[in-house]
């Protein structure tokens, strides 16, 4: 007989059903006028709860946008995962994977340059800002399986080069000039740097041994 899981309690499932709530009324209230024009007053009345129940779940404005906005990176990046293994090539691949993240970040581009500011310099030791980092994390061990298996490089290495890509992939998206510049702009951009650090890889491969 397989053993199954204990069902789960009132308390938990009020709390899941406040937390859906919450993600539903911020998510949108954020699409539609960004984060900045969004009191959290506004989003405790669109969830129907009060300020002090919203900030037992994200502490700040911050906080909160981390908390949706984990979300759709972790969706990006599975998207990306599967159009990598679909491409052919180190730089396709790894171009591939990147595009679904480039495409989330400029969904709304106020909410995004505020959530790179998030994970970047918030406060590590809440949640959701660790649950950021966590994505960051998993993509750039996806970018360093596709350099090791593509490009032939060393788990050690891999790692280094992943770490730079990584880097310089969020440089690119912080500092779009405009608004309105594109997905495919920033893809660019992003595709030269990493072809630099590839290139950079197989030259080294090509130079003998003194």
């Amino acid at each position: 007989m397989s053993p199954t899981s204990p069902p789960v309690g009132r308390r938990e499932r009020n709390k899941q059903e406040k937390l859906e709530r919450i993600m539903a009324a911020a998510g949108a209230l954020f699409a539609e006028r960004g984060v900045d024009d969004v009191t959290t007053q506004e989003i405790a009345d669109a969830a129907d709860i009060g300020t002090g129940t919203l900030f037992l779940y994200a502490k700040t404005k911050g906080e909160l946008l981390l908390l949706v906005q984990n979300a759709h990176y972790s969706r990006a990046l599975d998207e990306g995962r599967s159009a990598a293994a679909a491409a052919s090539g180190a730089v396709d691949g790894v171009l591939a994977l990147l595009a679904p993240v480039v495409a989330c970040n400029r969904a709304q581009v106020d909410n995004g340059r505020t959530y790179l500011r998030e994970m970047i310099f918030g406060d590590a030791a809440e949640p959701h800002h660790a649950e950021a980092l966590r994505v960051v994390g998993e993509s750039e061990q996806t970018l360093i399986d596709l350099i090791v298996t593509r490009a032939g490089r060393s788990e050690g290495d891999a790692a280094v080069l992943a770490r730079v890509i990584s880097s310089g992939l969020l440089v690119a998206m912080a500092s779009a000039p405009t608004a309105e510049t594109s997905v495919d702009e920033i893809l660019a951009v992003v595709r030269a740097q990493v072809e630099a650090i590839l290139r950079g890889v197989e030259d080294d491969e090509r130079v003998p041994a003194t």
